[in-house]
């Protein structure tokens, strides 16, 4: 499953894609990949959404909640490394 995203400015369903891509990916090797992208256009469409104006609080919640999952997958994946080259 690859999901590139070639727009500018990502939409709602393109973070959510990555993001859905990142925290389903099974691939050690591919992980941080995948949550480095998502990372990336998560952050792309948070501070599009700050430019916005209107009644953007449900989406940046979700980008809040996506951005802290990911990190807390990453550190996961990081101990996880340490651990088997102890």
């Amino acid at each position: 499953m690859t999901a590139a995203v070639s727009s500018e400015f990502p939409d709602s369903r393109s973070w959510r894609e990555l993001y859905q891509a990142a925290i389903l990916e099974l691939d050690a090797a591919k992980l941080p990949h995948r949550i480095a992208e998502a990372e990336m256009i998560i952050i792309q469409r948070a501070r599009q959404l700050f430019q916005q104006s209107g009644d953007n609080f449900n989406e940046q919640q979700a980008l809040d909640d996506a951005i802290h999952a990911l990190r807390a997958l990453r550190s996961i994946l990081q101990s996880d490394s340490n651990a088997r080259a102890s």
